[in-house]
């Protein structure tokens, strides 16, 4: 009887086995540990001398936060650059080692950031060990440097000047979402209304400058840079300056009448000379409604020949549309027509129609209402329509479809609006006051003008951020229903949305000026 010889390997392979002091679990004696790896975790706090509770310091007026010793950043609820400033805030993290950090979902206007972090750190010798605790910071509402001297006088260094010799705001309008959208007007010390335009103030030159470069990106505009002496120390040679940049908008806005230059119109792909502008973006562009051919032209382009637009909104005559019969050419979501036409007013009285090809064949039916310019009945002073050959000048030009609504107040959507300084209307000035209150007038129509085109035109949404309304639709009265409201009236669906809980502010939950993402 043989035996096989013993494998000297295995019988190395355990050592000797101690149990543990604390549950009695076998453990590696080699080690020379006495607790299991459980009992350590259980009884060694590795997280002692991290604090569980911090404050953070929050500016409600610019929606930023104080990183020590002095800056001032800008970070959004749930963000990466929050999450650095909370850790920067925990005494005793560097003697650990982080593996995780997140955040722990709060009410936004709790005033509470808690965060879940997971570290390593040695427990024993030669024993690492891995825990998980919360830590919740405190919101305390202060006020920075900078919004402190804003409420000061004669603070600010440099100025931003827009302006747009119009009759209307609707561009004005657009800008300020876009600003809002973009947050764009973050570093502000204040905003007032001008004349024509608005007046951006900033503490800093860089601030102002950033400004500039935002509204080349999203409007046509030319600037001019003004500096004023304020101070100088001959001593060290320092000079104290304040800047003033003064911004024009191209004076053309969208659905005005225009007339090209010759030249122009010819560098343009020989576009008709007679066009209507289509869109304002960094650029104009513009649409021949006979033939569907479009162009653009850049800021510096038209700065270089400027030309006024011929006729702008406010010139819109309303046709009722008789017939339609489209062409067979369509370009995008245009499609020529051949459209019979007549004034709203002239119905009853006489039998005037007008034949006209125009982009709008996908959307006009017989029986719509439409408003157009009446080029045939108007009178205009202007050099360049003046040179025109008028057999090709139609007699009227339209523009846009016109839909009936109910009433403005069954709007299920709202926009935010940037809180501007207001000129008080003065009481005991009869004349002041009833021309302020006229301005208001054409400012509030000017604003239900730019509603109406964000309902209408899908595209122009985008660039907008709208915010479902906490009001409810109010019911419409017999009495003041329309019987001849449109079906198809265009209406913005609820999905394009957004809910103001995403912009709540940490202080009160709902500011219409300043808001931070969550």
């Amino acid at each position: 009887m043989s035996y096989a010889p013993l494998d000297q390997s295995k019988m190395h392979q355990h050592g000797a086995t101690v149990l543990c002091c604390n549950c009695g679990v076998p453990i590696d004696g080699s080690s020379g540990l006495v607790m299991c790896y459980d009992c350590i975790k259980m009884n060694v706090d590795i997280t002692d001398g991290i604090p569980r509770e911090a404050n953070l310091s929050y500016c409600r007026n610019c929606e930023r936060f104080l990183q020590p010793p002095g800056q001032w950043v800008r970070a959004e609820l749930e963000s990466r650059e929050l999450l650095a400033i909370c850790l920067r805030r925990l005494k005793g993290l560097n003697k650990v080692r982080l593996v995780d950090a997140s955040f722990i979902w709060t009410e936004p206007h709790s005033r509470r950031i808690r965060v879940k972090l997971t570290i390593q750190g040695e427990a024993m010798t030669n024993t690492i060990i891995q825990q998980s605790f919360e830590v919740e910071f405190v919101v305390i509402a202060m006020q920075c440097a900078d919004c402190a001297k804003s409420y000061t006088a004669h603070t600010w260094r440099a100025a931003v000047q827009i302006r747009q010799k119009v009759s209307h705001k609707r561009t004005f309008l657009y800008l300020e979402q876009m600003i809002l959208k973009h947050n764009a007007h973050v570093d502000t010390v204040s905003i007032s209304e001008a004349k024509d335009g608005l007046d951006f103030f900033y503490s800093q030159r860089n601030h102002a400058v950033k400004m500039i470069d935002f509204l080349n990106a999203v409007v046509p505009i030319r600037y001019k840079k003004s500096e004023e002496l304020i101070s100088q120390d001959i001593h060290t040679s320092t000079s104290t300056y304040k800047f003033t940049y003064s911004v024009e908008i191209v004076p053309i806005c969208r659905d005005d009448l225009v007339v090209l230059p010759k030249k122009l119109a010819k560098s343009l792909g020989n576009i008709s000379q007679f066009v209507l502008c289509s869109k304002i973006t960094s650029t104009v562009q513009f649409l021949d409604p006979n033939t569907l051919q479009t162009a653009e032209i850049s800021a510096p382009v038209y700065w270089r020949q400027p030309f006024q637009s011929l006729t702008d909104m406010s010139q819109l005559v309303e046709f009722i549309v008789l017939d339609v019969e489209p062409t067979g050419y369509s370009k995008g979501k245009r499609v020529q027509a051949d459209i019979t036409i007549a004034r709203a007013s002239d119905l009853g009285s006489n039998d005037q129609e007008y034949y006209v090809r125009s982009h709008l064949g996908a959307i006009c039916h017989a029986g719509d209402s439409v408003l157009g310019y009446h080029i045939s009945n108007a009178n205009y002073n202007s050099d360049l329509f003046d040179g025109l050959n008028y057999d090709r000048v139609p007699d009227v030009v339209l523009v846009k479809k016109l839909y009936r609504r109910t009433t403005k107040k069954n709007r299920n959507w709202k926009l935010k609006r940037m809180a501007k300084e207001h000129k008080d209307i003065d009481a005991s000035n009869d004349y002041s006051s009833r021309q302020q209150k006229q301005e208001m007038e054409r400012a509030e129509m000017d604003y239900e003008a730019f509603l109406q085109e964000l309902e209408e035109d899908a595209e122009l949404r985008q660039s907008v951020n709208l915010y479902k309304s906490n009001n409810p639709p109010q019911p419409v009265n017999e009495g003041e229903m329309d019987e001849d409201e449109d079906e198809d009236a265009p209406q913005i669906n609820m999905d394009e949305l957004l809910d103001e809980l995403d912009e709540m502010t940490l202080e009160d939950g709902g500011s219409q000026e300043n808001h931070v993402n969550v």
